[in-house]
């Protein structure tokens, strides 16, 4: 039997500052192979202006008409304009889904939170853009422990998310673009030295003196380097075999930076999507890759178009010199001959230029534009003669670019499905917003009999309870109109109507925002259905548990089933533990009085 080691990083089961260098250099020849840089230059280039940069003018004016700029800019808010929204809910074959209705509600918030505080849009059309013009968007997840999050009860840390450029991301198998199939995956930034020696120093490395700039003779490869005082920094991540958690190594050339260490979650940080897929590679096509030739053409026709012009739209002076022998174009100036004036001179008219090269130029954009579904009816050029027409042919140009919604979609989706793993790593215990249990509500209305009931009080919640019920939660990642507040208010008032749900049925549906003090109301009216029961029952001369089938208790949500209080089930424990409530006034009576002391 073969005694060779079979570790991932040339045998060894952890990396070493050689052996990741050399995997940089793998991933370095790759892109130089499938010429990826310098396409990618090329592009950048030529979407911000800059489309004369190794083209040979030959003494041609340099005018710039971007098209490219235009029609990606058109096909980024096509599948960007949308606001996202991001939906968690109960797996369907999930056992006593009722238990993980609260679980649903406050990662759904703090979705919202995470997504405002990011400014998670912005960052998914960045991410798009890249994509159309780099061949490649990726979205980069890590904690930030810094932040302060909750003071007073000393909670830091939040989840970050920030563009990477396709340039500085390297796959283990540089030929699948599935991330979470990567053997390792690694990340390239520029840093300062300063701030670099500073963090090697913290993480107990020996050699941390050692880390210096960059030498550019030692990797011409990489154009990025264009700034001293800066070394580059890989960041290699793996998977670990044994538990399937997902590992990081820091180190530069020739020093290493931070040891390996787990990140605790499961899934890689990284979320890739490529603009068009391209067999064989995990980088993609961007869409402008191809069109580049078009644009230097139409640049050019106007140019020769523009210096035939020049030289020859004005009309010129021929004269006599043997009569004249000096011209004098000054205005009103008077010229002196000897004979006959009317052979002195003649004026040359001007050459025309022929319409059909203009009718050309402007084919060339028109059919460039059309060929990716940026029509003049989608741009908004077509005569409005009837507004279904110009909508329907609108919808119609925005069907090529449906695939890349979708795969759009799914990059969300995985990029949320990584908060998630995140939440369940690193938030811990934290203070959420609960409804206030029975128990606080009797403990208010016998200490403060004259303060309103809060809807809501601050409870604290385990968010490990996320990583103990992985399958539990589903996402769902479409425009909002696929959630729309409106069409599920439609809906639920046509359900009223008709009589298939009850009012507090209803309530419980109605979002927050629809309805002040939405929780007082639902207990409220329960109360006066139950005694509207007991009334019924008592007219009737029946006891109150027979009538209506005996559901006139309301059961609680998840009792006596699996996972529910009486068996000890996670969700519900993190749900209706003792609470710690703190406040302002008259929340010291109340909690007081639930301690039972004074």
């Amino acid at each position: 039997m073969s005694d060779e080691k079979l570790g991932l990083f040339k045998g060894e089961d952890e990396p070493s500052v050689q052996c990741v260098w050399d995997f940089y250099q793998d991933g370095l020849k790759f892109n130089t192979q499938n010429n990826i840089e310098e396409t990618v230059r090329a592009n950048e280039n030529f979407f911000v202006g800059k489309q004369w940069e190794g083209v040979q003018a030959n003494g041609l004016p340099t005018p710039v008409f971007n098209v490219l700029k235009r029609v990606v800019g058109f096909h980024v808010a096509t599948i960007t304009t949308d606001n996202l929204k991001v939906n968690a809910t109960a797996m369907a074959n999930s056992l006593n889904t009722e238990q993980y209705q609260e679980l649903v509600r406050i990662v759904n918030e703090e979705m919202d939170a995470i997504m405002e505080f990011e400014d998670i849009p912005a960052k998914i059309r960045s991410f798009a853009r890249d994509a159309s013009v780099r061949g490649d968007g990726c979205l980069y997840v890590y904690w930030d422990p810094t932040v302060d999050v909750d003071i007073k009860n000393n909670v830091k840390g939040v989840i970050r998310c920030k563009t990477m450029e396709n340039t500085r991301i390297f796959f283990g198998d540089p030929n699948t673009q599935d991330v979470q199939s990567q053997p390792y995956i690694q990340i390239v930034t520029r840093q300062f030295v300063r701030n670099v020696k500073k963090a090697a120093k913290f993480n107990g490395s020996k050699d941390w003196e050692d880390i210096k700039c960059d030498d550019f003779s030692t990797d011409e490869e990489d154009f990025v380097k264009h700034v001293e005082n800066k070394v580059t920094v890989l960041l290699t991540l793996w998977r670990n075999e044994e538990d399937g958690t997902i590992w990081g190594y820091e180190s530069t050339l020739d020093c290493e930076v931070k040891k390996p260490w787990s990140l605790g979650v499961k899934k890689y940080p990284l979320v890739w999507m490529p603009w068009d897929e391209v067999a064989d590679s995990y980088h993609g096509e961007a869409m402008i890759t191809g069109l580049i030739p078009n644009q230097i053409f139409i640049n050019k026709a106007y140019a020769m178009s523009m210096l035939s012009m020049m030289r020859t739209a004005w009309p010129k002076i021929v004269y006599d010199r043997s009569r004249v022998t000096k011209w004098d174009n000054r205005v009103g100036g008077a010229i002196g001959v000897d004979g006959d004036v009317n052979t002195v001179a003649k004026i040359l008219d001007p050459a025309q230029i022929s319409p059909q090269i203009a009718q050309f130029i402007q084919m060339a954009i028109e059919e460039t534009q059309e060929s990716l579904g940026a029509t003049a009816s989608a741009l908004g050029e077509g005569k409005a003669y009837n507004t279904s027409a110009i909508l329907s042919l609108q919808r119609a140009a925005a069907t090529p670019t449906e695939m890349t919604k979708q795969r759009l979609y799914k990059a969300v989706e995985e990029l949320f499905y990584i908060f998630l793993e995140f939440m369940g790593e690193y938030y811990g215990k934290r203070m959420v917003d609960m409804p206030t249990p029975d128990q606080v509500q009797q403990a208010f209305a016998f200490a403060a009999p004259d303060q309103q009931i809060p809807e809501e009080v601050p409870m604290p919640f385990d968010f490990s309870v996320i990583k103990q019920n992985p399958m539990v939660l589903k996402l769902d990642v479409g425009a909002s109109s696929y959630y729309s507040e409106i069409a599920a208010m439609q809906t639920l008032d046509n359900l009223l109507q008709m009589g298939q749900i009850n009012i507090v049925e209803y309530l419980e549906r109605v979002p927050d925002s629809y309805v002040p003090g939405r929780r007082k109301l639902i207990a409220k009216k329960e109360q006066e259905i139950e005694m509207q029961k007991m009334q019924e029952a008592m007219m009737m001369g029946m006891p109150p548990q027979m009538m209506a089938g005996g559901d006139t208790q309301v059961p609680q949500a998840g009792v006596g089933q699996p996972g529910a209080p009486s068996d000890g089930g996670p969700v519900m424990e993190n749900l209706q533990g003792d609470p710690e409530i703190t406040g302002g006034r008259g929340y010291h009576a109340v909690a007081r009085e639930i301690n039972g002391g004074a």
